[in-house]
């Protein structure tokens, strides 16, 4: 690559422990210049692995695209360019053993991407580093908390994590702090000396998490149904069974001589087959009504007079 701008190379060169011990030579650290290149390498490999594999699915390329990008690849991508010989060190971290630091390493070559895309376009960073990624010996596998919380976030809830990455200056070294996010739910908090440390904490304390939560959603759900599901145990042959454990208590109440409604009752409730039918009593014949008539008016005998006889 032959840039136009030579400052860009340098900016992407410069670590922040020389640009605050060396503003004269570089005032600018490379650490804009880191967040643009990743942001373009992550473009670079969707576009890649969506060519590459047109019948993968979400989750096969997503780990397909971690492995591409973390650290470790990176790293020996830088190594394999001995960008860490060029890069400008605070005299401490130089010391340190600070060129040979993977973290480093892959932050450079990311600043480095970052400062092709500018000076030459996206067609070059593309190639770029494809180019180099291919002849890699062979592929470059880690621990990539990101790549998995990516693929487990999208399984279960559909989303796609996103992080929010702040630094704060700590004495010599600054120390960043990530949170990553599901929609709007925090999942875990992170915290590292670089942007990619304090995001693959905050990846690895979120995994943490959704395990915590899945275990005990499936330790609240399956011990109910154990509960109701689970026999009483059995006595065995030598064990003794204690009466109170197993029969329930009755109390005697004192009889009460029952009235004459709940004699009714009792007998209402007897089976039939014990006690004989009771014939249903015949409906009484109705008398019948009399109509009383008038009686005629007899004629009233007259005594007979005295001169008649009595023929």
């Amino acid at each position: 690559m032959a840039f136009r701008d030579l400052e860009l190379l340098r900016e992407a060169l410069t670590h922040s422990s020389f640009a605050n011990e060396s503003p004269h030579v570089s005032p600018r650290d490379n650490e804009r210049l880191e967040y643009l290149g990743d942001a373009v390498l992550q473009l670079i490999t969707a576009e890649y692995l969506f060519k590459l594999r047109p019948g993968a699915k979400e989750g096969e390329m997503t780990q397909l695209r971690s492995a591409m990008v973390n650290t470790n690849t990176l790293a020996a991508l830088a190594e394999e360019l001995g960008l860490g010989d060029f890069l400008y060190l605070g005299k401490g971290i130089a010391k340190g053993g600070g060129r040979t630091l993977k973290s480093l390493l892959a932050n450079g070559f990311e600043s480095v991407l970052g400062a092709i895309f500018l000076d030459a376009g996206y067609d070059a960073a593309y190639h770029y580093y494809l180019d180099r990624f291919r002849a890699l010996p062979e592929p470059v596998q880690d621990e990539n908390h990101k790549g998995r919380l990516q693929q487990v976030v999208q399984e279960r809830y559909g989303l796609t994590p996103y992080y929010d990455s702040a630094g704060a200056r700590g004495g010599r070294q600054r120390e960043y702090t990530a949170v990553v996010y599901a929609g709007a739910d925090p999942l875990g908090t992170g915290h590292g000396t670089t942007k990619q440390a304090a995001e693959q904490e905050a990846a690895r304390h979120a995994l943490s998490e959704l395990d915590r939560r899945a275990a005990s959603r499936k330790t609240a759900g399956g011990g109910r149904s154990r509960r109701r599901q689970t026999p009483e145990p059995e006595p065995g042959p030598e064990a003794e069974v204690v009466p109170e454990m197993f029969e329930p208590v009755v109390v005697e109440e004192p009889a009460v001589e029952p009235g004459p409604l709940a004699k009714a009752v009792a007998l209402a409730a007897q089976d039939d087959t014990e006690a004989p039918p009771v014939p249903e009593p015949e409906p009484e014949a109705k008398p019948r009504r009399r109509t009383r008539r008038p009686r005629k008016a007899e004629p009233e005998e007259t005594a007979p007079a005295a001169g008649d006889s009595g023929c």
